[in-house]
């Protein structure tokens, strides 16, 4: 059973006491220096702020937009005929076949004869882009 629950020697220090006489070393201005914003009663500057100057992230441009929506995975029937030999397709049955990576989502099947395999498909995470 634990018996001292204090701190170890040497480990923990006693706070600083601000404002309470020169001969506390932390008197007078209280360690904040002489005049300025940051000696004054509640200062609170914004997060980035630089004395009027413009700020860093208001001076590079705007880069780039990262949508919320996640892609799917695209197969393309072109590249994998594969894919027509498949009975029925599944979101499974493409990763088991080694057609979409094991962390794919949604797939979506692409290309000239993706159109005739809408039939085939079982699975709503799976989509074509050709009509049929």
């Amino acid at each position: 059973m634990l018996e001292n629950l204090n701190p170890s020697a040497g480990s923990s220090r006693s706070i600083k006491r601000i404002g309470r006489g020169r001969g506390s070393g932390h008197g007078k201005t209280a360690g904040r220096g002489s005049k300025g914003q940051r000696a004054r009663a509640g200062n609170k500057r914004k997060v980035g702020f630089e004395g009027g100057q413009q700020p860093l992230y208001r001076r590079l441009p705007k880069v780039g937009f990262n949508s919320g929506v996640e892609k799917p995975y695209a197969i393309s029937v072109d590249r994998f005929p594969a894919v027509k030999g498949l009975q029925e397709i599944t979101l499974e049955a493409l990763k088991a076949a080694g057609l979409a990576p094991k962390n794919a989502k949604r797939a979506k099947i692409i290309g000239a004869g993706a159109g005739d395999l809408a039939p085939k498909i079982k699975d709503e995470l799976v989509t074509t882009s050709g009509r049929k």
